[in-house]
């Protein structure tokens, strides 16, 4: 037996690894397929005893009413524009930063570092009244750049990254480039960005995810005016009695987008996180 066949062998899985991983799958689904079944029901069919287990057959007028009432259209445009925008900033500059406490030596770096970790420790809700201060100096209350600028970058970020290039970017491959005449910035476009693409998009992926479900600020610095998709969520469960069936359609709307970008950039994601565990 050859040892390619020998290999295949050893990276095949058997009857229990399989099982483990359709109880984990259907585990992992159910809580969307109960947010898909609620929607599809009546607000007293889901306050009854036993609770529906099937869908019903009011999912388009209920998908219809949160559409409408939560102003859904201009809160997913207005959070894939937000989402987008830290995702991208925080990639940049998380990248950017991390290079320098990684592979640049300059006085004061680890001090800086230590500081910028221990930023992960301090509740970002000791920081919402100067930060809506600040917002409303600029004039920026309800505006999205409100959202953006405080979320453009993290001290996750920056660990994240700054611990993979220390393994990911040999420093001979910058002494390298350096001594072809490379300056800075072509040093960071042609041999920095290349080495920790991996990490950057794994890095982009948990930003945007985060952001898209990033409710505690966005609800303090926006209105049901000009809403992300959190915030208009809330405007659903107003009323003396909330209708959970339109809420659970609200929610539904506020993920499917999610499921379609991990659908068709899923394989990309998971590529760059094999890439960066080879380098690694």
């Amino acid at each position: 037996m050859t040892p390619l066949k020998i290999q295949r062998q050893h990276l095949r899985g058997g009857w229990l690894s399989h099982t483990v991983l359709i109880v984990f799958t259907l585990g992992s689904l159910l809580p969307l397929l109960w947010t898909a079944i609620a929607a599809s029901r009546d607000n007293a069919r889901l306050a009854s005893t036993p609770p529906p287990f099937w869908f019903g057959g009011n999912l388009g007028n209920n998908l219809r009413i949160a559409w409408t009432d939560a102003n859904m259209g201009k809160a997913l445009f207005n959070t894939v524009l937000v989402a987008g925008s830290i995702a991208a900033g925080t990639v940049l500059f998380a990248t950017l930063a991390g290079f320098a406490f990684a592979k640049l030596r300059f006085r004061g770096r680890n001090i800086l570092l230590v500081l910028v970790i221990g930023t992960m420790m301090v509740p970002p809700q000791l920081s919402v009244v100067p930060l809506f201060m600040a917002m409303a100096e600029l004039e920026w209350a309800n505006q999205l750049q409100a959202v953006i600028l405080p979320m453009l970058v993290s001290a996750f970020g920056v660990f994240f990254m700054r611990q993979y290039l220390v393994q990911a970017l040999p420093t001979e491959l910058i002494e390298a480039a350096r001594m072809d005449g490379a300056h800075s910035l072509r040093v960071v476009w042609h041999v920095v960005f290349p080495a920790a693409r991996p990490a950057m998009a794994v890095l982009g992926m948990l930003t945007f995810v985060m952001a898209w479900n990033e409710f505690f600020w966005p609800i303090i610095a926006l209105t049901q005016d000009n809403p992300t998709v959190q915030v208009a969520l809330t405007g659903l469960g107003q009323g003396y009695v909330p209708d959970q069936s339109v809420i659970m359609a609200g929610a539904l709307l506020g993920t499917l987008p999610l499921l379609v970008a991990f659908a068709v950039f899923g394989k990309q994601i998971v590529g760059g996180i094999m890439q960066g565990a080879v380098k690694g």
